[in-house]
């Protein structure tokens, strides 16, 4: 029992992640019409479906307090990053050509060399700027910072006639039946709730955004509450937790959104989606609850054994993340065989988290590896 309600708490969390996701992807196709395909995915969508990462790693931090807390955050930010760059990208895959859409997925160079590089620069900065063991306000000043300048890129070489408003598409059915208030309610339809069966418009995809957002806050911190206890009746740390189940429950969103593009022919902002929800993870998601919890608390100082895992997580992330960018950009398209090969980097990077966890010898050569790259 201990172990089995930590879990169902989850997988409740993973629920309601889910369906508030729903809201999210209404709200930010709406407020992205005149965005570009692959540019709305960077930064709407990606902003909108990473609040779960952000949340989860404010509630790590302010909840749990310096002694786990920014292990959990980091371990969620960056565990959220892997599984986006290996899962998101393969299930985008398997579903068009499950669905017979396509037999392989075609996206833009552009929008890999654009998102992916930006991506790879924002990780060497996190290795370099959290390079000892204790953390200031500025080290998350710097990385909302980071974030603010792939944002200001992105709209600014982003081209008029690139934004432009599409008039063609396809109106909804204003005859569809309305669900009750209760229902809506009970069922977590927040598009019903908010809506009620009335015309979208700029003042109320605000209002679903943000009450999708106070739903998925809560959901986070039932699933902190979660990896602690999971992480004490397993006696592992809570750093472990973070990284494998944290992390995958708040990625929902994410697989959500890029899902639904990729069915509906939106590939740059499938991929785009889960590149910008790790630039938005690794560097506001982890860098805001950061620059809060220490202008309010003072200094981060680490303990020697969480700066060697999460020096290791970073060095592992940055390497995976190079590995990724390279397995979307050689070839004209990504296909089954890519799918499978993303899917089998997870698989290993999950039984090298799971083996570090317990002491296994070779996930621990492996860290000592890892750790001698930043010189620790």
């Amino acid at each position: 029992m201990a172990v089995l309600f930590p879990l169902l708490l989850i997988l409740i969390t993973c629920l309601i992640i889910w369906k508030a996701s729903d809201g999210f992807e209404t709200a930010s196709e709406y407020l992205g019409r005149n965005l570009t395909d692959g540019v709305r995915g960077a930064t709407i969508n990606a902003i909108g479906s990473s609040m779960p990462e952000l949340f989860t790693t404010f509630w790590f931090l302010f909840v749990l307090g310096n002694r786990d807390g920014f292990a959990g955050g980091i371990g969620t930010t960056a565990g959220s990053a892997i599984f986006n760059g290996m899962i998101i990208p393969a299930v985008v895959i398997l579903a068009v050509i499950g669905y017979g859409l396509a037999k392989s997925v075609k996206v833009s160079k552009k929008v890999i060399l654009r998102d992916g590089l930006s991506l790879i620069i924002a990780e060497f900065i996190l290795i370099l700027l959290i390079s000892g063991d204790t953390l200031y306000w500025w080290h998350g000043l710097v990385l909302m910072g980071i974030y603010a300048a792939y944002v200001i890129f992105m709209l600014a070489t982003m081209s008029e006639s690139d934004g432009e408003d599409d008039d063609e598409e396809e109106e909804e059915d204003d005859d569809e039946e309305v669900p009750s208030f209760m229902k809506s309610l009970l069922t977590l339809d927040l598009e019903s709730l908010i809506l009620r069966g009335k015309e979208i418009t700029n003042g109320n995809a605000w209002a679903l955004l943000l009450v999708s957002m106070a739903v998925i806050g809560f959901a986070t911190n039932l699933l902190v509450f979660a990896c602690e206890g999971l992480g004490h009746a397993l006696d592992v740390r809570i750093y472990f937790i973070a990284v494998i189940l944290a992390s995958a429950a708040t990625s929902v969103p994410d697989t959500i959104i890029s899902y639904r593009d990729a069915l509906n022919g939106n590939y740059d902002d499938a991929v785009a989606n889960a590149l910008g929800s790790n630039i938005f993870d690794v560097c506001f998601a982890l860098g805001l609850p950061l620059f809060l919890y220490t202008l309010m608390y003072g200094s981060i100082t680490m303990q020697p054994e969480t700066v060697d895992n999460i020096s290791e997580l970073r060095v592992l992330l940055l390497i995976l993340t190079i590995l990724a960018f390279f397995i979307y950009y050689i070839g004209d398209s990504m296909g089954k065989f890519k799918a499978v090969l993303l899917l089998a980097i997870y698989g290993g990077f999950t039984l090298y988290i799971l083996g570090s966890a317990y002491d296994v010898a070779i996930a621990n050569q492996i860290g000592d590896f890892l750790r001698s790259i930043v010189g620790r």
